[in-house]
């Protein structure tokens, strides 16, 4: 190999123009078949541009239908008006599922507002007081949005009440909010004046049909890919395969990427629809795993639990059987169990994941029940949750429960 390792492999790259294009992180400079979302949300935030506080915005819909997009698109056309305006209006975009605390999402206000602020250390109230304090100083209008806001909640809703209440502490600068979620009832669990204060106006996004993720792909492919790579029933089937997943076009863009990677590393120069099912078929084992290995423990424990009630032949399993199984199996790893109702959060959230299916159930009189069952194959699945090193105590363990159980 005189011209190196990867001599032979650059050869092959003749599929992407740019394959970032076709990443759910590219923000592009339209947003086809969301305009109305877009124009909403700039009526509710041009008051920011005026020196006033606009109003505080719940985005919801599923996984795929744009919210980060266009909220990110929003957010730049808005520090672009801002400039030329004049206006001291800051956009400022924390995805929380990795600044998942109320010091964490506070250090980082503080240090984008050029605060030296440790990300661990000071008490909450030291780093809300500098939060505050260069708001004022500035005199700066901040539109903040919490990606999968849901996610803050987990640890209770402190860190939500204090950002919804800051401009009460505020004499020179406003706060809005836009909290993004897949989560429609995340909001029910939420202290009441938290819930009225983070709502005051509501953007709904719903999912793409076919057609409309046909025009993304179409779109996106001109900027991605080298003309003429693409078969002609490429993109056709790629939006169609979205549309049957709740009209995902992450996942479209996701499957478009994906095929032409698989064509790249063939030495195709050339996209087709076979390499489309291929890759459809890569990205849903990918997603399983990742999404299983990634779960906390505690999740992982109570899906275990839903595991080895089926594994029994159990039909109909419930919510208390789960919880029963459940704080079993915590002292075999040294966990301390949580509380029913913090386990039915976790099936909750399990079930939005896809990795199993619950159903709601009238058992008249006695009240209601949710009857779960696995989404994923069992062997499948218990081979992923004992890969953890965490819970390898859990093999020998299990077993003794269920003869126990059984």
């Amino acid at each position: 190999m005189s011209g190196g390792l990867f001599a032979d492999l650059l050869k092959k790259g003749e599929i992407f123009e740019s394959r970032e294009v076709l990443r759910s992180s590219y923000t592009p400079s339209a947003l086809p078949h969301r305009e109305d979302q877009i124009n909403g949300m700039a009526s509710i935030l041009v008051p920011a541009l005026r020196g006033e506080t606009a109003s505080n915005v719940l985005i919801y819909g599923k996984t795929g239908t744009g919210k980060t997009a266009v909220a990110k698109y929003v957010g730049s056309e808005l520090e672009a008006a801002g400039a030329k305006s004049a206006s001291n209006c800051s956009f400022i975009y924390i995805n929380c599922e990795v600044i998942d605390t109320q010091y964490r999402v506070l250090a980082h206000l503080a240090r984008c507002f050029g605060r030296e602020v440790p990300m661990t250390g000071w008490p909450t109230d030291q780093v809300y007081e500098e939060v505050r304090k260069s708001l004022d100083e500035d005199r700066r209008m901040v539109v903040m949005v919490l990606d999968e806001v849901d996610k803050l909640t987990r640890k209770g809703d402190d860190i939500l009440y204090n950002l919804t209440r800051i401009n009460s502490d505020l004499d020179q600068a406003g706060v809005s909010l836009i909290g993004i979620s897949n989560d429609l009832k995340f909001t029910d669990f939420l202290d009441p004046r938290v819930k009225s204060s983070l709502g005051e106006d509501e953007i709904i996004f719903p999912p793409y049909n076919a057609e409309q993720i046909k025009d993304i792909l179409e779109q996106r492919a001109t900027m991605a890919f080298k003309p003429g790579v693409l078969a002609e029933d490429v993109i056709p089937l790629c939006s169609a395969l979205a549309a049957q997943e709740h009209g995902d076009a992450r996942r479209a863009l996701d499957l478009l990427r994906v095929s032409g990677e698989l064509a790249e590393r063939t030495g195709s120069n050339r996209v087709t629809e076979d390499q489309v099912r291929a890759a459809r078929a890569k990205i849903e084992r990918d997603r399983v795993r990742e999404v299983v290995m990634t779960l906390p423990t505690q999740s992982k424990l109570v899906l275990y639990s839903v595991l080895l009630l089926e594994e029994q032949g159990i039909k109909n399993v419930t919510t208390g059987a789960v919880y029963g199984m459940y704080k079993q199996l915590c002292p075999l790893v040294d966990l301390d169990f949580l509380t029913h109702r913090r386990i039915a959060d976790l099936i909750a959230e399990l079930d939005m994941l896809g990795i199993i299916h619950t159903v709601v159930v009238s058992k008249g009189r006695y009240g209601r029940t949710k009857e779960i069952s696995l989404s994923i194959p069992l062997a499948k699945l218990k081979a992923m949750i004992l890969d953890d090193y965490r819970l390898k105590d859990l093999i020998g363990g299990a077993a003794s429960l269920q003869s126990r159980w059984f």
